[in-house]
């Protein structure tokens, strides 16, 4: 039976259109890249939007009489500023002004010292002051007497206690505790004749970003985002085929139950009806695994990240996306034709779900050994191959070429043999009515066809 690539076309045109101008399909569409653009860019953002900036004293009680004068230092804002781009592996000379540094504000905060001999648990009472009271009573430090120098025969040294405000935030906590500890580190240091900033510069090395060097030339690296990047994609893969296959076999059935299906083969046949079906649905998963990766590009260049991503990695996500699809859209779309209501297709489809979602679990495994001999051997076993190449890709340590086109070739060569088997299966089941098959009856019926 000769086949009209231009019916089969008006076809994929038909339910192309059809499924990308229901307002379901474009809701759906849109909710997971909006999604993903607020919580990766505007969460963030809100989360590291500066806050009013806490002002407020910190009392001190010093039993060493060493601590004082250190701690004096570190709790200004500048130091505390300087503190935390080394933290987050900045250059010092890069740290912004007090109370608009990347991150939390930064509270101003200033030392008030009690005499040494101060009872600390009636000093507390200097905590409790009315709402609107000015200056604030943030907090009370008790430094122990062997805070610097440890008592005879001590292995560890002694340390402070902090008693709190009811109004102290987490922020200013935790910066005040980062503060009393530097503090403390910088005494021990100078009683024991050395000085804390050689100490510091000493054991300062700022993390730079790897350099990934290939035969296209050389590109940033980052560790963090190579090991996100296999399950990420293995993400997309899966989310395109699953909607696009469960859109074809919806609408098949669909179709068949209200009887369309019968009037579309008075105009075509049962192929041409098939793989229009399947080519319409694979153009609209295009358009959805496209949509996905122009938000993902954009999500990631707002956090200077795009250049990270190689651009080949998007075109081999698109072949593996596509024979993919036409592995498992083909298996979909043969079980929609097979049964005569959405409920019956449950029976037939949890196999197939759970190979789908079980290639696509190991996308996380096989990232972060992509050249284990169970990754490689997972790389040629069809269909868990798709999966399993595009995570190789992607991570820090791709495969060479020949093993990327030799399992694009096994999968191609996968998915005629599967669309193979499902035209038989189509042509049969089309017409068929009753009781829902089982996966023998579809090969029983691809063998009548």
């Amino acid at each position: 039976m000769s086949i009209n690539l231009q019916r089969i076309g008006l076809i994929a045109a038909r339910d192309y259109k059809a499924a990308i101008s229901s307002r379901a399909f474009l809701v759906g569409l849109l909710v997971l890249p909006v999604l993903l653009v607020v919580f990766a860019v505007l969460v963030p953002r809100i989360l590291n939007s500066p806050s009013p900036q806490v002002i407020g004293e910190v009392a001190l009680i010093d039993s060493t009489g060493k601590v004082a004068p250190e701690l004096q230092h570190a709790i200004v804002p500048e130091e505390i500023a300087r503190r935390r781009a080394v933290e987050s592996e900045q250059s010092p000379l890069k740290a912004v002004s007090p109370g608009t540094a990347s991150g939390p504000t930064i509270p101003r905060m200033t030392l008030v010292e009690a005499p040494s001999d101060t009872d600390a648990a009636t000093y507390k009472s200097w905590l409790i002051q009315p709402r609107d009271a000015t200056p604030r009573h943030l907090a009370l430090v008790v430094v122990q007497p062997d805070a610097v120098t440890r008592r005879p025969g001590a292995a560890a040294f002694g340390s402070y206690a902090l008693y709190a405000s009811s109004r102290l935030d987490q922020n200013t906590e935790s910066t005040l505790r980062n503060t009393v500890r530097a503090a403390l580190i910088a005494t021990r240091l100078r009683t024991d004749g050395l000085d804390p900033t050689a100490m510091a510069t000493v054991q300062q090395v700022f993390q730079p970003d790897s350099i990934v060097v290939g035969s296209a030339g050389d590109r940033s690296g980052s560790r963090g985002f190579a090991q996100v990047l296999p399950f990420a994609c293995g993400l997309l893969l899966f989310i395109g085929v699953m909607t696009g296959g469960q859109l074809l076999l919806s609408s098949t059935v669909e179709e068949k139950s209200n009887r369309v299906i019968e009037v579309l083969l008075a105009a075509v046949s049962p192929l041409e009806l098939m793989y229009g079906k399947l080519l319409g649905q694979l153009g609209l998963g295009i358009t959805m695994t496209v949509v996905y990766l122009v938000m993902s590009v954009f999500t990631l260049a707002q956090f200077s990240m795009s250049g990270l991503l190689d651009p080949i990695l998007i075109v081999y996500l698109l072949a593996f996306y596509v024979v993919t699809y036409l592995v498992f859209g083909s298996v979909m779309l043969t079980i929609g034709a097979a049964v005569n209501q959405p409920a019956e297709a449950q029976a037939l489809m949890p196999p197939v779900i759970i190979l789908l979602v079980g290639s696509y679990s190991l996308t996380g495994v096989i990232g972060q050994a992509p050249n284990s001999t169970f990754s490689v051997a997972m790389s040629f076993i069809p269909p868990v191959n798709t999966f399993a190449m595009i995570a190789r890709i992607a991570s820090s340590s791709p495969p060479p070429a020949w093993e990327v086109w030799t399992t694009l070739l096994i999968s191609l060569v996968t998915a005629m043999l599967v669309v193979w088997f499902a035209a038989k299966v189509f042509k049969v089941a089309l017409l068929m009515h009753g009781r829902p098959p089982s996966f023998g009856t579809l090969i029983k019926w691809a063998r009548m066809a």
